[in-house]
């Protein structure tokens, strides 16, 4: 489409040109012949110069539409808050430029009058860059300045227990799917932060090749559509981004830093990362584990033994909360009800295992 209506552009532009090379062969080469040769130069001129404007209109819409679409990709990297301070910074820029332009304009001081308009242009070009600059360097300090409910976000996640608090959710906590659930039980309320950037990377992994990965994609994107439908919580997309950060972490623990809010994940290095330049984080896991039943070691539990352990006789089953148990010398009853005594407990990063040996009758 861009190549066609530059080349319609360059068409008209060479039928205007053609005619004026007619007017102008009329008067110097062909004024004293027959009119017939006029209108014959008319014709010919109008049709070299319109095909010599095809051509070039063609190769000019292919380089247009390639600058266009090169546009088009570096748009899509820029925040839509960038986009929206530059404005307003070029708008406050020319409004201060307004000013001293006037000054100019009225000042009759021989030379200093004649170049009026060229020292007003470049006021207006000095300022509009200037606020250009400070609007988009100092956006998150402008925004924070018209609206303090959002620089209290961060008050609010510190200083309320639970309730209405924000909080930012990761790629890894909106695919696992209990976020929804916890939600639905009332435990969590208030306002969930979903960057941009975590819902195209969701994006991404929906549009996947890998049928594994697609169906994560898909129910992470099931799951935010099902957190939307809730009452308890508001799903609020954050356009904020940080181009210069390539790696989706990184750019989770900047935006936490910016808005001071805590973030839900159940990735163990993000984990790691975001306390080590200390953002508050909320781990999906180490909540189940600490929602897990305590058991002591001399109780009894009974369970269904599934599989063979790592040693030699050993057992293996798991309570309703997936816990797994290992039981000693229960090989030989594997895909029976047996009754266990808990001998000891082991807490590993990956959650709980508990140690038993059978029961005597």
């Amino acid at each position: 489409m861009v190549v066609l209506l530059v080349r319609f552009i360059f068409m008209i532009l060479g039928g205007v040109g053609g005619y004026a090379l007619g007017e102008l062969l009329k008067e110097t080469y062909l004024a004293e012949y027959d009119p017939a040769y006029y209108i014959i130069g008319f014709i010919i001129s109008i049709f070299v110069c319109v095909g010599l404007g095809f051509v070039i209109g063609g190769a000019a819409g292919r380089y247009a539409a390639k600058l266009l679409n090169r546009f088009q990709h570096a748009i899509q990297d820029v925040p839509g808050t960038d986009i929206l301070m530059g404005v307003i910074g070029i708008i406050a820029g020319f409004l201060i430029a307004f000013l001293p332009s006037v000054i100019l304009f009225r000042i009759n001081w021989g030379w200093v009058s004649d170049w009026g308009w060229t020292f007003a242009l470049i006021v207006y070009t000095i300022c509009g860059v200037i606020g250009y600059v400070i609007a988009v360097q100092k956006k998150d300090d402008l925004l924070n300045f018209f609206s303090p409910s959002r620089s209290r976000h961060g008050e609010k996640a510190d200083d309320s227990g639970g309730g209405a608090a924000s909080r930012i959710l990761d790629t890894s906590v909106i695919i696992d799917g209990r976020i929804s659930d916890i939600c639905f039980s009332g435990f969590l309320e208030g306002e969930l932060v979903v960057p941009r950037f975590v819902l195209n990377e969701l994006q991404s992994i929906a549009d996947s090749e890998d049928p594994l990965k697609r169906n994560r994609g898909r129910r992470g994107l099931d799951v935010l559509n099902a957190l939307q439908r809730q009452d308890r919580v508001e799903v609020r997309i954050e356009e904020l981004d940080f181009p210069e950060l390539a790696a989706v972490d990184s750019k989770l623990v900047a935006l936490a830093k910016a808005l001071n809010l805590p973030v839900m994940t159940n990735d163990f290095n993000l984990n790691k990362i975001a306390e080590l330049q200390g953002v508050r984080v909320l781990n999906i896991n180490e909540l189940a584990n600490s929602l897990k039943p305590v058991v002591l070691p001399g109780e009894s539990i009974t369970l269904t033994l599934l599989k063979e352990g790592k040693e030699s006789g050993q057992g293996v089953g798991y309570l309703d909360d997936g816990t797994m148990v290992v039981v000693e010398g229960g090989k030989r009853l594997i895909g029976r009800e047996v009754e266990t005594l808990v001998t000891s407990i082991l807490q590993t990063p990956a959650g709980r295992m508990i140690f038993a040996t059978l029961k005597e009758r």
